[in-house]
Protein backbone atom coordinates (compact mmCIF):
# COMPACT_ATOMS: atom_id res chain seq x y z
CA UNK A 1 0.00 0.00 0.00
CA UNK A 2 1.14 3.14 -0.85
CA UNK A 3 1.42 6.37 1.41
CA UNK A 4 1.96 9.74 0.88
CA UNK A 5 2.57 12.33 3.29
CA UNK A 6 2.46 15.76 2.44
CA UNK A 7 4.36 19.03 4.12
CA UNK A 8 4.97 22.78 3.38
CA UNK A 9 1.40 24.53 3.96
CA UNK A 10 1.44 27.32 6.08
CA UNK A 11 -0.58 30.91 6.25
CA UNK A 12 1.21 33.85 3.97
CA UNK A 13 0.83 37.28 2.90
CA UNK A 14 -0.36 37.62 -1.06
CA UNK A 15 2.60 37.76 -3.30
CA UNK A 16 4.60 35.32 -1.22
CA UNK A 17 5.87 32.04 -1.75
CA UNK A 18 5.48 28.70 -0.16
CA UNK A 19 7.42 24.89 -0.60
CA UNK A 20 4.80 21.61 -0.83
CA UNK A 21 6.59 18.29 -0.79
CA UNK A 22 4.82 15.36 -0.94
CA UNK A 23 6.74 12.21 0.36
CA UNK A 24 5.90 8.19 -0.78
CA UNK A 25 6.43 5.59 0.88
CA UNK A 26 5.61 1.73 0.87
CA UNK A 27 6.82 -1.47 -0.83
CA UNK A 28 9.33 -1.02 -3.31
CA UNK A 29 7.61 -2.65 -6.47
CA UNK A 30 4.26 -0.43 -5.44
CA UNK A 31 7.16 3.14 -6.14
CA UNK A 32 6.49 3.06 -10.17
CA UNK A 33 4.14 5.37 -9.69
CA UNK A 34 3.76 6.58 -13.02
CA UNK A 35 1.58 9.89 -12.45
CA UNK A 36 1.88 12.37 -9.53
CA UNK A 37 -0.26 14.92 -8.83
CA UNK A 38 -1.20 18.05 -6.53
CA UNK A 39 -5.34 18.81 -5.79
CA UNK A 40 -6.69 21.28 -3.69
CA UNK A 41 -10.20 22.10 -2.65
CA UNK A 42 -11.24 24.83 -1.22
CA UNK A 43 -14.38 24.59 1.38
CA UNK A 44 -17.81 24.64 -0.55
CA UNK A 45 -15.73 24.55 -3.77
CA UNK A 46 -14.96 20.87 -5.58
CA UNK A 47 -11.60 19.39 -5.70
CA UNK A 48 -9.38 20.41 -8.28
CA UNK A 49 -5.98 19.41 -10.15
CA UNK A 50 -3.22 22.29 -9.96
CA UNK A 51 -0.66 20.17 -11.41
CA UNK A 52 0.55 17.01 -12.29
CA UNK A 53 3.62 15.04 -13.32
CA UNK A 54 3.94 11.83 -15.69
CA UNK A 55 6.79 9.50 -15.93
CA UNK A 56 7.61 11.12 -18.92
CA UNK A 57 8.57 14.56 -17.25
CA UNK A 58 5.78 15.97 -18.76
CA UNK A 59 3.63 18.29 -16.79
CA UNK A 60 0.56 20.05 -16.75
CA UNK A 61 -0.70 23.06 -15.13
CA UNK A 62 -4.27 24.68 -14.49
CA UNK A 63 -4.81 27.98 -15.97
CA UNK A 64 -4.92 29.76 -12.59
CA UNK A 65 -1.60 28.54 -11.46
CA UNK A 66 0.39 29.02 -14.57
CA UNK A 67 3.92 30.70 -14.58
CA UNK A 68 3.16 30.93 -10.67
CA UNK A 69 3.59 27.12 -9.39
CA UNK A 70 6.07 24.96 -10.70
CA UNK A 71 5.87 21.14 -10.05
CA UNK A 72 8.87 19.09 -9.48
CA UNK A 73 10.15 15.70 -8.16
CA UNK A 74 12.97 13.51 -7.08
CA UNK A 75 12.78 9.98 -8.38
CA UNK A 76 15.64 8.83 -5.78
CA UNK A 77 13.79 10.00 -2.66
CA UNK A 78 10.46 9.44 -4.15
CA UNK A 79 9.42 12.84 -3.44
CA UNK A 80 6.97 15.22 -5.35
CA UNK A 81 7.04 18.91 -4.80
CA UNK A 82 5.31 22.38 -5.52
CA UNK A 83 6.91 25.17 -5.65
CA UNK A 84 3.92 28.24 -5.49
CA UNK A 85 4.81 31.65 -6.01
CA UNK A 86 3.26 35.10 -5.98
CA UNK A 87 0.73 33.37 -3.93
CA UNK A 88 -2.87 34.96 -4.20
CA UNK A 89 -6.04 34.84 -1.81
CA UNK A 90 -7.51 32.76 -3.78
CA UNK A 91 -5.18 30.20 -3.87
CA UNK A 92 -6.03 29.21 0.14
CA UNK A 93 -7.14 26.01 0.10
CA UNK A 94 -6.05 22.27 1.26
CA UNK A 95 -3.61 20.85 -0.71
CA UNK A 96 -3.31 17.13 -1.49
CA UNK A 97 -0.84 14.93 -3.16
CA UNK A 98 -2.15 11.93 -5.33
CA UNK A 99 -0.31 9.34 -7.32
CA UNK A 100 -1.15 6.57 -9.54
CA UNK A 101 -0.06 4.21 -12.01
CA UNK A 102 -2.09 5.15 -14.88
CA UNK A 103 -4.20 7.86 -15.56
CA UNK A 104 -6.14 9.56 -18.66
CA UNK A 105 -6.31 13.26 -18.15
CA UNK A 106 -3.17 14.10 -15.50
CA UNK A 107 -5.48 16.80 -13.57
CA UNK A 108 -8.77 15.01 -13.09
CA UNK A 109 -8.73 13.75 -9.45
CA UNK A 110 -11.04 10.83 -10.04
CA UNK A 111 -8.28 9.17 -11.98
CA UNK A 112 -6.12 9.20 -9.13
CA UNK A 113 -5.73 5.62 -6.59
CA UNK A 114 -3.51 7.57 -3.65
CA UNK A 115 -4.04 10.45 -2.05
CA UNK A 116 -2.38 12.01 1.31
CA UNK A 117 -4.33 13.73 3.61
CA UNK A 118 -3.38 17.11 2.77
CA UNK A 119 -1.91 20.51 3.90
CA UNK A 120 -3.35 23.52 5.16
CA UNK A 121 -2.40 26.71 2.71
CA UNK A 122 -3.67 30.31 3.81
CA UNK A 123 -2.58 33.70 1.55
CA UNK A 124 -4.47 36.58 3.42
CA UNK A 125 -4.52 39.99 1.52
Amino acid sequence: QVQLVESGGGSVQAGGSLRLSCSASGPTFSLYLNCMGWFRQAPGKEREGVAAIDEDGSTSYADSVKGRFTISQDNGKNTLYLQMNSLKPEDTAMYYCAASYFVGDLLTPSEYKYWGQGTQVTVSS
